[in-house]
């Protein structure tokens, strides 16, 4: 019983409930990514250097099959056992990896500098101990 409640200890801890959410935050944000590489800014940069499609680009390792009569496009090639070198969708990757680690770099850098500003807000003052206060009213009863 006692892995049991030690297992039910681990899993209900707030750093592996934070850390699960965020896998879970992470998963939706990196298909947000990917279609923010695939349909706003690969278009962009296909247009600009005259229609190039970055996922389509691929080299041709071996022969199709004997007999292969399909389209040579990647999809159809790698469906036929094709080995194909598809450097285009490792481009495309590569580009959502770099957006991806500077969107986190923002909002790191944005976290930290907002936990800074809450850490050098001033804090509240001390309660006065209770013997000074006591000194006072000592003090102030003297005056009279």
């Amino acid at each position: 019983m006692s892995m049991l409640r030690e297992f039910r200890d681990f899993a209900v801890k707030g750093n592996v409930i934070d850390l699960a959410v965020a896998v879970i935050i992470g998963a939706a944000f990196g298909k947000i990514v990917d279609s923010l590489v695939k349909d706003l800014i690969m278009p962009v940069i296909g247009t600009v250097t005259g229609g190039l499609d970055f996922t389509s680009k691929f080299v041709v390792l071996g022969s199709p099959p004997a007999g292969y009569a399909g389209p040579m496009t990647y999809d159809a090639l790698t469906k036929a056992g094709v080995p194909l070198l598809g450097w285009g969708n490792f481009v495309t990757i590569v580009i959502n990896f770099v957006i991806l680690a500077f969107v986190i770099f923002w909002m790191v850098k944005r976290l930290t500098a907002a936990k800074a500003k809450l850490d050098t807000a001033p804090a509240a003052p001390a309660p006065t101990p209770e013997d000074v206060l006591l000194l006072r009213e000592i003090r102030d009863s003297l005056r009279k």
